[in-house]
This record gives structure tokens, sequence and C-alpha cells, in this order.
């Protein structure tokens, strides 16, 4: 989903994921339909809602807490409804929460695109940057660690089996989330590949996060993303510090970068077992 801070990406990000349901529906292979259910949670004041989809039994589950990406409207539930199939057939429960603005919680505060909008026309490319990240490391930041606080306090999910994934925007949290929080395994799909040369303030919040992880991470990118930066620059500073950590480029998804960036909901049958096998490796300590 192109981050050029401007109305053309909202446009983009919209066609690309319907795009990209239409291209599930017909042609995922060993997934079926998971039924999800609405649940609400708080963070402070504000009152927020997710999904959440559950493999069959009575649990406790382990469980995936689910990071979105910034499509506008319901739009990222499409996501969620061809992720989350892979890990309930595994064992896993699947937390998909909306975090304020958008979604299922679009009435909990301003959409960030919009805010990001209005920092643009104000103070253009830098202020529009500056923006992204302060909301990202703040205010969206915490609503991620309010959906976990809801998981932990919940009887069917096993608290010291909590995992962590995201795309997009999403990645961004996942690597923000892990400096906070032990996840027992953070999967990164794409985090800041369309912002990461746009945004320096990005590039040094997501490398400071990942020098101090509490949790293993994944970082998963097909190779012809917009810029595979993210994920070598930050699981490169991971080892370098000693944490464990592992990358995956995958071949090229498509004819596009935006087909590239697509990747992490368009292609899970492609990375699926490389993706749980990796969380399951990890979980299982």
């Amino acid at each position: 989903m192109r981050h050029k801070f401007s109305l053309r990406r909202r446009r983009t990000a919209a066609a690309v994921l319907l795009a990209f349901f239409s291209s599930v529906m017909s042609g995922c292979q060993g997934t079926s339909a998971t039924a999800s259910e609405t649940v609400t949670f708080k963070n402070g004041d504000l009152v927020l809602h997710g999904l959440l989809y559950r493999p069959a039994g009575r649990g406790p589950f382990p469980v995936v807490l689910f990071n979105h990406g910034s499509a506008p409207g319901m739009l990222n539930t499409q996501a969620f409804d061809a992720i989350a199939p892979v890990l309930t057939a595994r064992g896993w429960a699947f937390f998909a929460p909306y975090r304020r603005g958008q979604g299922l919680s679009r009435d909990a505060g301003p959409y960030i695109e919009d805010e990001i909008m209005a920092a643009r026309t104000k103070g253009g490319t830098s202020l529009a940057a500056e923006t992204m990240v302060r909301l990202l490391s703040t205010d969206h930041l915490s609503d991620q660690m309010a959906a976990l606080a809801w998981l932990q306090s919940q009887d069917f999910v096993r608290p010291d089996k909590i995992a962590a994934m995201g795309n997009s925007f999403g990645g961004i949290e996942v690597v923000l989330g892990a400096e906070q929080f032990g996840y027992c395994a953070a999967v990164d799909l794409a985090g800041g590949a369309e912002t990461w040369n746009l945004a320096p303030m990005l590039r040094d919040v997501m490398k400071r996060a990942a020098q101090s992880s509490k949790s293993p991470m994944l970082f998963v990118q097909a190779e012809n993303d917009f810029n595979l930066a993210p994920s070598k620059v930050l699981f490169d500073t991971m080892r370098a510090a000693n944490l464990p950590a592992e990358i995956k480029i995958f071949p090229a998804f498509g004819m596009s970068a935006q087909n590239g960036h697509s990747f992490a909901y368009r292609g899970v049958n492609i990375w699926r077992d490389e993706v749980t096998g990796f969380i399951e490796r990890n979980c299982a300590r």
C-alpha cells in the first residue's frame, strides 16, 4: 500500500485490497472460511473493537495478535479472513484489533491517513513523515498494547503463547510492540517498505526498537516489494545485538512493486509454512 502521503495512496490501497480479495477467494488452497466474532476492548477512555477467530475446542489457545495496515474502512477485514484460517487450522486463535480511526474502531479517533494528509498540507513531506512516526509510535502502539492486555485477561488464551504479526503499517507496529513486550514470536510482513526512504525518523525508531527487541522476529518480503532495506537492516540490527532474528525474501510476486507489497496478504499460500513454522518453533520454547 503506497504511502506517498497523498489521496492517490488511499485510492490505490482500496483497489489493491479489493483485487487481493478476489485473488484469495479464487486461488486459496487448503484454507477455508473461519467465522469471526466482534469483541470490544478499551484503551483508557477509548472503546475499540476487533475480530476474533477461534480454532475448534475450548482452549486455552495460543494466539496471534495481528496488526493491520493503513487501508481505509473495513478493507483490512478481507486480509484477516484470508490469514486467520492458516492459524486456526493449526490450533491458534487469531485476534485482529482495529486501531483507532479504522474499521470497527473508526469512531474512536481520526483516520491515520487523514492526519498524515493534513500534516502534508501544512508542512510538506517532512511533517507528514514526522506525523506518521509519531502516531505509530504513540497512539497506535498504545492501541496494540491495549489489545494485548485484553488478550492476557481472557480465559481462552494461553498468556505465555502470544505471538504478533502485521503487514505494512502493521509490520511497523510489530517491531515497535516487540520492544515493549516479549511476544513468543513476531513476524514483520513488509513493515516500512514504502516509507523507509521518506522518513529518516522511522528508520531510527525502528532500528532502536529492533536493537532492544524482547521477541524473536521474522522479517518477510517479496523480492519486488518497494524497498527491501527495512527487513535487511532490521535483521542485521538484531543479529548485531545477538538477538534471535530470521529473514526470508521470497521471489517476486506479481509484476509490480505494488503487487510485491501485497504479498503479505495475497501470498498467504506461499509464505504460510515459513511463517507458521517460525511461530511454532519459537512459541514451543
